[in-house]
Parts: structure tokens; C-alpha cells; sequence
């Protein structure tokens, strides 16, 4: 508890965007959020006023955090979950607890139950050790994707093999690594879709709006919420799995549904995220309440807010580093500001690097069309200092 305010203390493990964002959410509760960052210059250590160095596979690092905290949450799954048990056997309440985040962590843990709860659908899949596995769950279907069990963000650990040489070269990193892998069937997909939904502690849950999810090489280029097309009767059922599956593994707080949608009108699981996700960053504008916000609430076992969409349609469009670094970064953003009044800029602080994810740019409102031009453009002029005309 905060001794100042007399309001509970929420400490996040990672100095990430996700932290710094969920640090703003909090400001207008009047709370205290304590991240643990492995560095002054993350992008919540930027900003937040409680920081603590340290790192997140150091159990003294965070028993440190939890010991002035009411209640510890993450900006990313790489928590080592036995260390998160080790909090849980001392008394500490963590959100999502060990058991729930275990799906999130491990692609193989999370298949297994999905399979074994019967809820919702996955493409086919198994677990492979071996160039022989791989080459009998393809059964002369190539390509195949293989995926490693641990570890993947965007788009890494993740091969898409067309042969059993292709197989053999990840089946060997495998070994070398000493990382399981699992091979899934390549979806004849359609498009991406995500459900987000929260859940407290003693199980209120929320929903947003379904989303579209547009990838670039592994990468998260657009959102557009709700997604274009989407059947009705479609929506309200991802939705359903989605709060049912938070449900199913106890989770508390944000979770991520991300699905391959079928050009046979199927909606396969692809992965989980149990935290607050970039398919939900249009929350904070687009949104009565934002993923960030109900994250806390959720972990705090606060009533939770409303999710209702402030537009039609809200897009969000992630803000890469370009290769030059992004020097003007003021100038440019003073210039999308005049040229698009109604565009939200969100910068996060990091340092540019070709491909990082830097930001992000909103815009809602009823014209579709209109919105992803502005927000695609806005994105491509901050990392490249150029406009698509």
C-alpha cells in the first residue's frame, strides 16, 4: 500500500511499452505502479517514478519488487514460471498466477490443454524431435510450420519448412539449442483475427470488440477494430470461447486470443498472450476503456470498466524503426500533427532500430478507408520521414 495515497501498489516485471502504458492508465486512478526494469533507459523507466533495477530470471530481484507491492503483474511471459511459484509459495499475489501464464509461455503446454478442454479449435499439430516426426506429420503436405515450444515473439521461432532438408536445419537449431518444437499444419488462412478479454480475480469478465490483425513478416502492422465483415453470429462466438478459455485456465486480468481464420469459415487458436497485447493498443483511443486500464482493475479485483468503442471503427498502425535511425523524429511528428489533427501519436521512447516497434499511430471514426490511409501513411512518414501519395 502506497503510504502516501492509501491505494495498493501494482508492480509490473518488465520496463517495456506495454509497462509504460499500463504506467499512464494508472495515473489517472491515482495509482502507483512499480516496474522492474533492467535498465534506466526502458521505455516505463522513462516515465515512471518508482523504478527498481533488476532483472526477470533473478529471484531476489523479484521478491524486492513483491515486497512493496499489493499485487505483481508482467509486461512480457518470460518470467521463468518457476520462479513465479516460488513468489506464490511466499504469500505473494501474482497475476496471472504461474498455472494460467504456463499456457502463454509454452506453445506446447497450451496446445495440449486447448486439445484436452475441447472448447475451441487448432490446427492440426504435434510435437516433433525428430526429421522423421516432421516428415510423417507432413504425409507429403508441404509446407509444414514449425514452431519452437518457448521463446517466439514476432514471428521469430517460426519456420515455415517446404522439405524434410528444410526440416532437418531448424530440427538441428532445435538440438543445438535445446528447445522443444512442434509442427502445425500451414492454414489455408484468410486473415488474422484477436479477441481480448479480461477477467478478475473473482471472475468478472469483459470483452472487447474483434479485431483484424494485419502481419508484415512476422510483425503486427494494423489493427482495425471492429474487424471489416465479420458475421455477427461469428464475433459473439470468438468472444465466447475467448472469455470461456480465460475462464477454463484461471486467468486474472488481460488474455489475447489470436486466430487464423479459414477460407472455410473455421476460427483456429493460434496463440495466447496473457497480458495487455498489441491488438488491443486502439484501446486507449478508441475505447471507453482501455486494455491498460482494465489490466489494473482486473489484477486489483476493481469492478471492471466498459469496452465500448468510441467510433465505428478505430485503426491502429505500429510505428517501426526505419534505417536511418529516425532522426527529426519532433520535426515529423510535428508535421503529422498539422497534416491529421485528429491522429493519436503514441511514441515509446526506444531507442530506433530497423524493425523495432517504436509506436504506434490511432484514428477512428465511420470511413474505414479513410482511417487506415491516414494511420498507414502517418506510420510509413515517422519511420522513413516519407508519405505514400
Amino acid at each position: 500500500m502506497d503510504k502516501r495515497t492509501g491505494l495498493p501498489v501494482v508492480g509490473m516485471v518488465g520496463g517495456g511499452q506495454l509497462a509504460r502504458m499500463t504506467h499512464q492508465a494508472a495515473i489517472a486512478l491515482g495509482q502507483s505502479v512499480r516496474v522492474l526494469s533492467v535498465g534506466p533507459d526502458e521505455s516505463a523507466a522513462l516515465v515512471a517514478r518508482d523504478v527498481q533495477l533488476g532483472t526477470h530470471t533473478d529471484l531476489a530481484d523479484l521478491q524486492a519488487l513483491a515486497q512493496q507491492c499489493d499485487v505483481v503483474t508482467f509486461d512480457h511471459e518470460h518470467v521463468p514460471g518457476e520462479l513465479i511459484q516460488r513468489l506464490e509459495q511466499a504469500g505473494v499475489e501474482v497475476h496471472p498466477g504461474s498455472a494460467a501464464l504456463a499456457h502463454a509461455q509454452n506453445k506446447l503446454v497450451m496446445r495440449r490443454r486447448i486439445a484436452d478442454w475441447g472448447g475451441a479449435q487448432q490446427p492440426r499439430w504435434a510435437q516433433v524431435a525428430t526429421v522423421e516426426d516432421v516428415v510423417a506429420f507432413a504425409d507429403d503436405r508441404w509446407p509444414v510450420v514449425l514452431k519452437a515450444a518457448t521463446g517466439g515473439y514476432d514471428g521469430k521461432g517460426v519456420w515455415v519448412v517446404g522439405s524434410q532438408d528444410d526440416a532437418a536445419e531448424v530440427v538441428e537449431a532445435a538440438a543445438a539449442g535445446g528447445f522443444e518444437i512442434l509442427a502445425e499444419e500451414l492454414v489455408p488462412l484468410r486473415r488474422e483475427v484477436a479477441a481480448l478479454v479480461a477477467r478478475s480475480k473473482f471472475g468478472q469478465v469483459s470483452a472487447w470488440p474483434v479485431v483484424e490483425t494485419v502481419q508484415e513478416d512476422g510483425i503486427c502492422v494494423e489493427v482495425i477494430a471492429p474487424a471489416p465483415d465479420l458475421d455477427e453470429d461469428d464475433a459473439a462466438q470468438i468472444t465466447s470461447v475467448a472469455i470461456a478459455l480465460a475462464t477454463e485456465l484461471g486467468v486474472t486480468g488481460v488474455m489475447a486470443v489470436e486466430m487464423f481464420q479459414t477460407d472455410d469459415g473455421r476460427y483456429l487458436v493460434n496463440e495466447l498472450a496473457m497480458r495487455p497485447h498489441n491488438s488491443g493498443h486502439w484501446s486507449i483511443d478508441g475505447s471507453v476503456t482501455s486494455q491498460f486500464e482494465q489490466h489494473l482493475r482486473a489484477v486489483l479485483d476493481y469492478p471492471l470498466g466498459a469496452t465500448t468503442a468510441r467510433a465505428p471503427y478505430t485503426v491502429m498502425a505500429n510505428v517501426l524503426g526505419g534505417p536511418d535511425g529516425g532522426p527529426g523524429i519532433d520535426e515529423r511528428v510535428h508535421h503529422l500533427m498539422a497534416r491529421w489533427p485528429e491522429l493519436k501519436i503514441h511514441l515509446y521512447g526506444k531507442q530506433v532500430r530497423p524493425g523495432r516497434k517504436i509506436g504506434h499511430v490511432t484514428a477512428y471514426g465511420a470511413d474505414l478507408d479513410r482511417l487506415r490511409t491516414i494511420t498507414r501513411q502517418a506510420a510509413r512518414y515517422l519511420q522513413e520521414g516519407t508519405f505514400d501519395e
